[in-house]
């Protein structure tokens, strides 16, 4: 049997819905890989309840675990390195929750002025956590496909190979439409975008529910709104096999 990889969406503090998950999925065997895409915390009420989780499968899985970078992840080491209101502010961002989750503060309403400056300068993570953060995989690639946060990146007519991308950072916050559209080659699985916003005619994978996984000619995409109101899926490779929270 070949070796399998399970992809797992992004989170964002959703930690029922990864516990659900994780019970579903068929026990891992030393030859296996789980990858996770990105995006561990914000909007869902226990980020750090989740990244405790993912750390803890790293250390203790019987098989190797690839956690990649996500932008949320991105943007909160920006934060911590010089600050960037402009993606702490917005409600929308799930940053509160976030913090909340480590501090233990009760969720519900807006941030109290003694909470501000920790906020915007995330000075509650743990240093561990910070360094957890700052070692994030870029991309991860095998010879089932190629696994990227949000997606590849198009230079001189080409959507480049991840090691050729640079910046990486690109690949954590790009939403070319064109690259779910046209992008032919070596299978992508990507979160980043949520699947109900892609083109539903172009998804071989019940094109009727924009909520489920997407599934385009050579892009697979499986952000389905864990943390926001959605659920958390799952692929393994090869046998393209879609294991759901819900």
């Amino acid at each position: 049997m070949p070796a399998r990889t399970f992809v797992v969406g992004d989170i964002h503090g959703d930690l029922a819905s990864l516990r659900a998950l994780m019970a579903k999925l068929p026990a891992p065997e030393p030859s296996d890989t789980m990858v996770f895409l990105g995006d561990y915390l914000d909007r869902g009420p226990d980020s750090a309840g989740v990244i405790e989780a993912v750390r803890r499968l790293q250390q203790h899985a019987p098989c190797k675990v690839v956690a990649l970078r996500g932008n949320h992840e991105d943007a909160w080491l920006r934060v911590i390195d010089g600050g960037w209101p402009e993606f702490v502010l917005p409600p929308s961002n799930g940053c509160l929750a976030a913090m909340r989750s480590f501090t233990g503060r009760p969720h519900g309403d807006g941030p109290h002025e003694d909470e501000i400056d920790a906020l915007f300068a995330g000075r509650f993570f743990p240093p561990e956590v910070v360094a957890w953060l700052r070692a994030l995989a870029w991309f991860h690639e095998d010879e089932h496909a190629i696994y990227v946060h949000a997606g590849l990146v198009e230079r001189d007519g080409v959507f480049a190979h991840p090691s050729a991308i640079d910046p990486p950072i690109a690949m954590l916050w790009t939403r070319s439409e064109s690259f779910f559209r046209d992008y032919r080659g070596k299978l992508v699985v990507v979160g980043h975008t949520t699947t109900q916003t892609l083109p539903p005619e172009l998804s071989s994978y019940t094109p009727a529910d924009p909520a489920d996984l997407w599934a385009g000619e050579s892009v697979v995409a499986i952000d389905t709104g864990a943390g926001k109101g959605g659920f958390l899926t799952a692929l393994e490779l090869p046998a393209r096999r879609v294991w759901e929270s819900r």
